[in-house]
């Protein structure tokens, strides 16, 4: 039965409001692709919130950069839990007064949902775009959701049996990683375009856009290469940067370790963005786990996978999972397709050890080629137009 709080509310003669709030990364690029599938369907709409700039080109206003809302990981959100509080509660008032037809939340279960929650009880239908990994761990969060969620948009084929079973409405859309990256990626292309010779053996390196993840991995993940490196000097490193302060902590953080000499010389090379390029340039990649590893998976590329956080954070989280995997590819596949390193195990010399084998082994590239075209065709939907028809069914409007 639906709740008092799933009807449309009427929307502004003069346009359709919908506020959409990410609060990272990934979630500013799914929910632009949200947001292009709505717009040929709903002229009159116009987006606030929060965002960042895929967002931003769909013509959102957004309250607050994206990075004051990026933190990953529990000790350094309780840490913050104050300021990111009043953000939350600023957003909430405008939105109780301008009254929009509808909130959208990108991921960001931790702000979003509490969002949502109070919105909806004021009448306000909420959407969520991924749905929080109940699957994975804090499978009681449902609870939390039943109340917070109007319609859930999944982006996992597994998880729609999982919400509707809890009587939340839910559309499987696909991932929209699925559309925008190739079947058959461009190989050639890449390393043109990355000034790369189609013959080199390339490791590609990606340490996250986070701060906190770029904390954490920067030096094991540059004493990788030197390893690698010391044992094939042919081979070529790059490394996607996520922008100018990333990049700057980067190298602060590698010249602390002693690392400098692998930038300096050159022998690891830091990319502006560009980092789909510099995935389908590769022959391995070494990761840290979350969406890049997907994207890594859709390229078809071998990887390692690498988490470290906190060490009061880690002790804990380490038991509360309920999966063996980490790693996005080797949950999809159910299985350990590519190696995981988890905290204390995220060693240079481990992870050297197994990104040489996923850099050298044929019969392994060919074996996780195959596996990695099935989770891509699984993904591979009509998202902008499923996630609109969604959006548009729950705020009342025709779907035609």
């Amino acid at each position: 039965m639906a709740s008092s709080a799933d009807q449309a509310v009427p929307a502004p003669a003069t346009a359709t409001t919908l506020a959409v709030v990410a609060g990272e990364v990934s979630g500013d690029m799914l929910a632009a692709r949200l947001m292009a599938g709505i717009k040929p369907r709903l002229a009159d709409v116009r987006f606030s919130g929060i965002g960042g700039p895929r967002m931003a080109e769909q013509g959102l206003v957004s309250d607050v950069p994206l990075d004051t809302l990026a933190v990953r990981g529990l000790l350094p959100v309780l840490l913050r839990y104050r300021e990111l509080k009043g953000y939350q509660t600023r957003l909430r008032d405008r939105l109780l007064a301008e009254r929009p037809a509808a909130f959208i939340g990108a991921d960001y279960p931790g702000f979003n949902l509490g969002l949502e929650e109070q919105l909806r009880a004021a009448g306000i239908p909420t959407l969520h775009f991924v749905g929080p990994q109940i699957w994975a761990w804090r499978g009681g969060r449902i609870k939390k959701i039943q109340r917070a969620v109007s319609h859930m948009l999944l982006i996992f084929p597994f998880e729609e049996a999982l919400y509707r079973e809890a009587r939340v409405p839910a559309t499987y859309i696909g991932h929209p990683l699925a559309e925008q990256i190739p079947t058959t990626p461009d190989v050639a292309g890449a390393r043109r375009q990355l000034g790369i010779a189609p013959d080199a053996k390339v490791v590609t390196v990606m340490p996250g856009s986070r701060m906190a993840e770029i904390k954490h991995l920067s030096v094991p993940f540059t004493g990788a290469v030197a390893r690698i490196a010391a044992r094939d000097r042919t081979v070529r490193f790059i490394a996607p940067m996520a922008g100018a302060r990333q990049t700057a902590y980067f190298r602060e953080l590698v010249t602390k370790a002693g690392l400098s000499e692998v930038l300096e010389s050159g022998t690891l090379r830091l990319v502006d963005g560009q980092s789909h390029a510099c995935i389908a340039a590769a022959d391995a990649v070494l990761a840290a786990s979350g969406t890049a590893t997907l994207e890594v998976a859709l390229f078809k590329k071998p990887m390692v996978i690498a988490y470290k956080v906190m060490p009061a954070e880690w002790m804990l989280i380490r038991h509360m999972g309920y999966l063996p995997w980490i790693g996005l590819p080797n949950i999809l596949s159910r299985d350990f397709v590519v190696p995981e390193f988890l905290q204390h195990a995220a060693t240079p010399e481990a992870l050297a050890e197994a990104t040489w084998f996923q850099l050298t082994d044929e019969n392994n590239r060919a074996r996780l080629a195959q596996r990695f075209a099935e989770i891509h065709h699984s993904l591979l939907r009509d998202s902008a137009r499923l996630s609109a028809d969604a959006v548009l069914q729950v705020i009342g409007k025709s779907t035609s």
